[in-house]
């Protein structure tokens, strides 16, 4: 145990490490509206969005229950006293997050959604130095947390300036599942101190999706069109979920909150760059622009890493 700490604590590993969960969960972006297409489901078929996203979930979890149950040589099976922490962990991580997330982005672009994904950071930090104690909120923190929103904003900034226009199920459903987010990293990063993170990661996906598939199935959803196109996006939007999430929970067990949940400012940036290659919603993502927000990025995560070092 304390190898895996030492190791888990490295810097070069975080980083990594990190990087790698905001490329998945940024290519999530653009293969999520890809897979709508695929399963020709419109913007305004919430009940079919979430039955959807409860698919994806159900089959992330048991993708890590089983691969765990053979790296770890037994199944993954939670005790009693475990059981309520998944269910808590679902209803942030999962239901509640992508319920929002899901229905936000089908009614926002993926550029939008990118930048006010980048509002999460914030909310971690705070509500793990506020609320629940877990660290301290320093100046440092704040100021290598306002350096790396600018680089996310500047990205997505075009010819005219940013697009203000807002709507509550568009841009206020992708907030709502921000603050789902942080309080989950929080909860996890609680829950993984004397509980297996990846255990915690694929029964909560189990728990989370299967509550989001007889939702979206009772609110009347139906997937249609069914494809070898449209269940391979869905079987790589589930790997997305089971890598990313248990390898950011393994982080966050053995390191500060700020330290790991400051990368997250690359999630947006991956999801703009990949909705632009993707989609074509943003052709500001190249050029020196882009360097320049990388660059800025890259100095907020560094400011705010440094305090924990």
């Amino acid at each position: 145990m304390e190898q895996n700490k030492h190791i888990m604590q490295k810097t070069l590993v975080v980083w990594l490490g990190a990087l790698v969960c905001c490329a998945l969960w940024g290519s999530a972006f653009p293969c999520i509206k890809i897979g709508y297409a695929l399963f020709a489901i419109p913007s305004d078929a919430v009940a079919a969005q979430i039955l959807f996203a409860g698919l994806r979930f159900t089959l992330a979890g048991v993708f890590v229950i089983i691969i765990g149950s053979i790296l770890g040589r037994e199944w993954l099976l939670p005790k009693q006293e475990t059981v309520p922490k998944i269910f808590k962990l679902s209803l942030l991580q999962t239901v509640l997050q992508y319920l929002f997330f899901y229905v936000g982005l089908a009614n926002t672009t993926g550029v939008k959604a990118s930048i006010i994904e980048g509002v999460n950071v914030f909310i971690a930090i705070l509500v793990a130095s506020l609320l629940f104690k877990q660290e301290k909120l320093t100046g440092a923190k704040m100021a290598g947390c306002i350096v790396g929103f600018a680089g996310v904003v500047l990205v997505n900034l075009n010819g005219n300036g940013l697009d203000m226009s807002l709507s509550f199920l568009g841009e206020g459903f992708i907030f709502l599942s921000t603050v789902a987010y942080a309080f989950s990293s929080v909860y996890l990063k609680r829950y993984s101190k004397t509980e297996n993170p990846v255990l915690l990661s694929g029964w909560q996906f189990v728990v989370g999706g299967i509550i989001m598939m007889a939702t979206g199935m009772f609110m009347g959803g139906r997937l249609t069109q069914i494809s070898a196109e449209g269940m391979g996006m869905l079987v790589y939007l589930a790997c997305v979920s089971a890598v990313a999430y248990s390898l950011w929970g393994i982080l966050l067990k053995y390191n500060p909150v700020s330290k790991v949940a400051v990368f997250g400012f690359m999630n947006p940036v991956f999801g703009v760059i990949l909705s632009a290659v993707l989609l074509g919603e943003a052709e500001q993502a190249s050029g020196i622009k882009s360097i320049v927000a990388l660059i800025l990025v890259s100095i907020g995560i560094y400011i705010t890493a440094k305090e924990n070092v």
